[in-house]
C-alpha cells in the first residue's frame, strides 16, 4: 500500500505538468491571428480589396470578420447609403462593376473610369483589445474620389466591437487633453477652427504610438484640409482608458 501511495505521489507532479502543457497548448491554438487576404470576382476590373482576416476561435473571429466585412460592403455601395443590400464583399464587388457598366451604357461618351481601392491594417493587438483600420478610396465620378478611413476596436476575448464611449473611464477628462493635441495638429496644418465646441472624432483607435484620433475629410473641415490625425501618448491618458496601453 505504501509503495502504491509513493507511485501516485511521484506521478502527481507529472500529471499537473501535463495539465499545464495541455492548457497552454489550447490557449495557443485558439489565439487570434491575422493575415491579409485579397478578395475579387470574375471579370472584376474596378475594385481592389485587401483586408485583414482573423483566424482562431470561431466565435471571436467570426464577430471580427463580420464587422470588417460590413465596412467594406458599405464603402462599395453606390446610391442611397441607407439601402445597402449586399450580403458579402464579393456581391458588393459584382454590384459595383455592374453599376459602372450601366453608367457607361447610359453615358457612352463619358471618359470617366470608376475605381475602388480598399485596404485594411492591424493597428494594435493586446490580450484585451484589437484595433483595425480600413481605408477606402472610391471614385464614381466628380472632381475627386472619396477617401474614408474607419477605425474598428474589438474586445480581444470575445470579438465584440467596442464603441468609443466604452473605451474611456472619464471621457470628459480625455477630451480636455485631446483638445490640446487637436489644436497643435491644426496649427501644424496652418488651419484655423473655432474649438469652443470641440468634439471627439468618429474614429479613435489604439496604436503602438498611443491613442490615435482621426477626422475624415469633411468631418470638421472642407475637403482642402484633408484628413486630420494625431496621436496622444498612452502615458498622458492611461488613467482615463478602460484598456490601458503599453508605453
Amino acid at each position: 500500500m505504501l509503495v502504491s501511495k509513493l507511485i501516485i505521489m511521484n506521478r502527481f507532479p507529472f500529471f499537473i505538468a501535463c495539465c499545464f502543457v495541455f492548457l497552454f497548448n489550447c490557449k495557443e491554438a485558439t489565439k487570434t491571428t491575422f493575415s491579409d487576404i485579397t478578395i475579387s470576382t470574375e471579370n472584376n476590373n474596378s475594385v481592389e480589396v485587401t483586408i485583414p482576416k482573423a483566424s482562431g476561435n470561431d466565435l471571436i473571429v467570426n464577430a471580427i470578420n463580420s464587422e470588417i466585412q460590413k465596412v467594406v460592403i458599405y464603402a462599395l455601395h453606390v446610391g442611397d447609403p441607407d439601402n445597402v443590400s449586399s450580403k458579402s464583399i464579393e456581391e458588393s464587388i459584382t454590384s459595383f462593376n455592374k453599376d459602372y457598366a450601366d453608367f457607361i451604357k447610359d453615358f457612352p461618351e463619358s471618359q470617366q473610369i470608376w475605381e475602388a481601392q480598399i485596404d485594411g491594417e492591424l493597428l494594435y493587438e493586446s490580450p484585451e483589445l484589437t484595433s483595425i483600420a480600413i481605408t477606402s478610396y472610391v471614385n464614381t465620378g466628380g472632381a475627386h474620389g472619396t477617401l474614408n478611413i474607419s477605425f474598428l476596436n474589438f474586445d480581444s476575448t470575445t470579438g465584440n466591437k467596442i464603441t468609443n464611449e466604452n473605451i474611456f473611464t472619464n471621457i470628459d477628462a480625455f477630451k480636455k487633453i485631446a483638445q490640446i493635441h487637436f489644436n497643435k495638429a491644426i496649427k501644424e496644418k496652418a488651419t484655423h477652427f473655432e474649438t469652443d465646441e470641440f468634439e471627439l472624432p468618429a474614429n479613435i483607435a489604439y496604436t503602438e504610438d498611443g491613442i490615435v484620433l482621426l477626422y475624415n475629410t469633411y468631418e470638421i473641415a472642407p475637403y482642402s484640409t484633408g484628413v486630420i490625425e494625431f496621436a496622444i501618448p498612452f502615458k498622458d491618458v492611461n488613467s482615463y482608458l478602460v484598456f490601458n496601453g503599453a508605453y
